[in-house]
């Protein structure tokens, strides 16, 4: 017998009671060979091929949410970073771009399209310049287009200059939108080491080492984990990360599974499962409501990095075990609109900005979906940012940043966007200023340890 009945009152219970789901299953999209001198044609051999991979996406999803029992929330795609699909056509605005993925996602129904994208970690090519400089006018008049800016690496250090771009990109994009709570922002993030096999918006894009289409998996169980942990409520803490650890096992063995299964329905490679635990809004699907589990009387409170860190490996360790194929992200990720959990240790001050700072050391990404007041710096924003790449760089790990300076907001005042994104409370920033470092320009060079050859 494959699986016992033990096993299978388990899974449902996982999927009925624990929320535990596939959080999105994302098709990743070659666009190498639509550049050409011609930017019209150019898009149209893109909107033609992304038309022929994923035409059926939705469709396949829906099937096997139907025939396995398996909620699938979110269908996307992803795409090679635009800015080197465009840079030949030698056009100065590369907006349009945008707009012919936000109709293709509209055409196919899907939830996004990631790949509104550029790579530079230690320049910016003209073709690279173009793309930051439309992404403002990008996020304002396109829905399901998210773009991200990979500005360091540990190889390659931090490109400050592009850091002290995102910043006034940033407020501009937040200004372009401002109408919606400065929406924009909440589709653009900032990263070091960005992985070329994500599933997760806004973050997703297809990298260049990638086969022509493949399908990339994100599965999410922060209920279950909750539930896991409860078990072992007084127990030992390396009695409760085991007892995690054979959870996560479990749920990648469900994520493998759908992967796998969709991949070959659409005729594409299988690429890759992330086992990061993605919260929502949702009462009972918070990473924040673990850790408080664990023993932690509010998130943010001492201990709580060690718990992440410890949450956050046993994920992956049981991860490893059910699969072969695991990449991506992997681990927690702590956004604070996304998590009701977060949300509340917010109002209830037991976390701050510079905490969630600390917490990004060990966990999956970094400071994600977070409200600053509207009046907050360019140069401060890009502060932030340059603290949260020089984590992800010295440590080698992803880290990024997606924050959402909210015009007319104020600390305390609350922002709402809706759906998987949900709303927040506007956190303070310090009101001490870094413009002398951030306007040095240069770049931050590559820590001791990234040479290894």
């Amino acid at each position: 017998m494959l699986f016992s009945p033990v096993e299978i009152q388990e899974t449902v219970n996982m999927f009925m009671r624990q929320k535990l789901d596939v959080r999105a299953i994302t098709m990743g999209i070659s666009l190498r060979d639509c550049a050409c001198a011609d930017g019209k044609e150019s898009r149209q051999r893109m909107y033609d091929k992304i038309m022929r991979y994923a035409g059926k996406l939705v469709t396949t999803g829906q099937d096997i949410e139907k025939e396995f029992g398996v909620p699938i929330i979110n269908k996307r795609i992803s795409v090679t970073p635009i800015s080197l699909v465009a840079e030949a056509s030698g056009e100065q605005d590369f907006t349009d771009w945008a707009i012919t993925l936000d109709k293709i996602a509209k055409e196919l129904n899907v939830d996004f399209v990631g790949g509104f994208s550029a790579l530079v970690q230690k320049g910016i090519t003209p073709g690279d310049q173009i793309l930051l400089n439309s992404i403002p006018h990008a996020m304002a008049v396109t829905d399901r287009v998210c773009s991200s800016i990979n500005v360091g690496s540990t190889k390659s250090g931090i490109n400050m200059n592009a850091v002290k771009l995102m910043g006034d990109i940033l407020k501009k994009t937040a200004e372009a939108t401002k109408e919606k709570d400065s929406l924009g922002c909440a589709k653009v993030v900032v990263f070091c080491n960005a992985p070329e096999d994500n599933p997760f918006m806004a973050g997703a894009f297809h990298g260049v080492g990638e086969a022509d289409a493949v399908i990339n998996v994100g599965v999410s169980g922060p209920g279950v984990i909750l539930a896991a942990a409860r078990e072992y409520k007084d127990q030992p803490i390396d009695v409760l990360a085991d007892g995690i650890k054979k959870m996560a096992f479990k749920i990648t063995r469900m994520g493998q599974l759908v992967g796998t299964e969709a991949a070959k329905r659409l005729g594409v490679q299988f690429g890759i499962l992330d086992l990061s635990l993605a919260p929502t809004p949702a009462v009972g699907d918070s990473v924040a409501r673990i850790l408080e589990e664990c023993g932690i009387e509010g998130a943010g409170a001492p201990g709580t990095t060690a718990a992440l860190a410890m949450l956050t490996d046993m994920v992956k360790k049981g991860g490893v075990m059910a699969s072969t194929s695991v990449g991506g992200l992997s681990g927690a990720f702590i956004p604070v609109s996304e998590d009701e959990g977060m949300i509340n240790a917010v109002k209830q001050g037991s976390i701050n900005l510079e905490k969630l700072e600390a917490m990004t050391c060990v966990c999956s990404v970094g400071l994600d979906m977070i409200a600053i007041p509207g009046d907050t710096p360019a140069t401060t924003i890009s502060g932030i940012i340059a603290d949260e790449m020089a984590i992800g760089m010295v440590n080698n790990k992803t880290t990024a940043v997606r924050l959402i300076p909210a015009l007319g907001k104020k600390a305390g005042d609350w922002v709402e966007f809706g759906g998987l994104l949900g709303g927040m409370p506007v956190m303070s920033v310090s009101k001490f200023g870094c413009a002398d470092f951030i306007n040095r320009g240069g770049r931050i060079p590559a820590p001791i340890h990234s040479f290894r050859n």
